[in-house]
């Protein structure tokens, strides 16, 4: 399971022309599910973007986490994270889980941010998707797990 996570003043998504999720201050996260990963990547990965320290502290230190500073999670499914580029000059999506398995494990993971505390906006699964997004800093962190480990 792959994350792109992005430190926001605001983001939102959009389907249709209607917002579906949208947020202030906190962190977008695009997430895609690999046709191996589990509930238990979806578990450690959500644990791991809910408790990161990447908001500034009072000296300006990237010190505190988006639920120190009251912030939210806007949580997009994203499959394109699983692009293989080795062969060729068009992306295979081989590795990208079915939607019958990604579902529920994009699902499980902004449960156990739920959990945490943190307010979780959705972007909806499998559609046409326009993102929105005020990169705060920037900050864009890439997270990975594999069978239960952080990669």
């Amino acid at each position: 399971m792959r994350a792109v996570v992005q430190r926001v003043s605001r983001a939102a998504v959009e389907v249709e022309g209607e917002t579906v999720g949208s947020i202030g201050r906190g962190l977008l996260v695009l997430l895609g599910v690999g046709g191996e990963d589990t509930e238990l990547d979806a578990v450690v990965l959500a644990d791991k973007i809910a408790g990161l320290r990447v908001f500034p502290d009072e000296g300006g230190r990237m010190n505190r986490s988006v639920g120190e500073v009251g912030g939210s999670v806007l949580v997009v499914s994203q499959f394109t994270l699983l692009a293989d580029l080795r062969r060729g000059r068009r992306p295979s999506f081989a590795g990208a889980a079915d939607p019958v398995v990604a579902a529920p494990l994009v699902e499980a993971f902004a449960a156990v941010v739920v959990g945490a505390g943190i307010p979780v906006a959705m972007g909806r699964f499998g559609a046409h998707m326009d993102v929105d997004l005020v990169n705060e800093g920037p900050v864009t962190i890439v997270v990975e797990v594999i069978r239960g480990k952080l990669v």
